[in-house]
């Protein structure tokens, strides 16, 4: 048995025992030693709270419960590397919002914590080894709370927004539906009651926000994903063409491992380049991602895309004379 198996085995043991257990009849059970034995206890006492007492009187040990009650292991029991992988969300929530969520995280992070030092000593550091790195990210601005807050109380919101795209604020109700983290930053999906129809708000773009008492207007999941997750990233939308990239074989190496779109199609060419076929319905942030491989990629189609990407990169080059 390892580490977890003997605690689950003295936990179904003590459990089951109507008279305390001698320290004999666990080492047989838990097939180890008697120091093995009186560790195990320990940890379950430090790191599961569990009231394992001693019985001088009957030489054994037993569960310290009120009648009728019950000791459990705590819910939170996971192997070593779900334990890791929990630490590593924390560290990114940490990351991506400071301070929102820590008086909840906290205690959460001290569990998993106690619970990688019960199975592997000296395990518990790892997240402090792991390291997120943001670029360009923006900060989720002041009204992250009052957002969540309406979306997890099915509420609509009052916004003040700005459009950096044409330089305009407006006044909107909308029904918030999803709160997004893409590319470091944090969006809402909701539907505008201004615009009639479903809209995607940046957060930190959103100048004031007001929980109101109206009940949100509720978007099915369905319609939620045709719109937000079928088409090419943020600017969602039903896709109205196909983008046909070829990459350099160079670039190839690395592009051929790149998820850009959870519907794309990919195939190495003969030549050594690899054609990536994209469906999209805005061309502005596909434009942006082609822009930075610069000369290692190609737009075959559709003519349009083809078009704006050489219009953007002529429009570099003028920069320079």
């Amino acid at each position: 048995m390892d580490r977890f198996d003997r605690i689950f085995e003295l936990n179904r043991i003590l459990q089951a025992a109507r008279h305390p257990v001698s320290r004999q009849r666990l080492q047989d059970a838990l097939e180890c030693s008697r120091a093995t034995v009186t560790r195990l206890i320990e940890d379950m006492r430090l790191h599961l709270n569990a009231p394992i007492v001693y019985d001088r009187d009957l030489n054994g040990y037993t569960y310290d419960l009120a009648d009728g009650a019950m000791y459990e292991l705590p819910g939170l029991w996971f192997n070593a590397s779900e334990l890791h992988a929990l630490l590593t969300v924390q560290q990114l929530l940490t990351s991506v919002e400071p301070g929102l969520l820590d008086p909840h995280l906290k205690p959460l992070q001290k569990r998993i914590g106690d619970l990688l030092e019960l199975q592997r000593p000296g395990f518990d550091g790892l997240s402090a080894r792991v390291r997120i790195m943001q670029v360009g990210a923006r900060r989720s601005g002041r009204h992250f709370q009052t957002v969540a807050g309406a979306l997890a109380q099915h509420q609509r919101l009052r916004i003040r927004y700005f459009n950096r795209g044409d330089d305009r604020h407006s006044d909107r109700e909308v029904s918030p539906q999803r709160l997004t983290y893409y590319r470091d930053n944090w969006y809402l999906d909701a539907w505008c009651h201004l615009r009639e129809g479903l809209r995607t708000f940046a957060l930190d773009a959103i100048e004031a926000a007001r929980q109101l008492s109206t009940t949100a207007l509720p978007v099915a999941d369905e319609e939620l994903d045709r719109h937000f997750a079928v088409s090419y990233g943020i600017f969602a939308g039903t896709p109205q063409q196909t983008a046909v990239l070829r990459f350099s074989p160079e670039r190839a190496r690395w592009v051929a491992k790149e998820q850009w779109h959870r519907d794309q199609t990919g195939q190495f060419l003969e030549d050594g380049r690899y054609e990536l076929r994209i469906p999209y319905s805005n061309a502005l942030e596909l434009t942006m991602d082609v822009l930075r491989y610069g000369p290692d990629v190609e737009v075959v189609e559709p003519a349009i895309l083809r078009d704006l990407v050489r219009d953007r990169l002529a429009a570099a080059l003028a920069q320079y004379g």
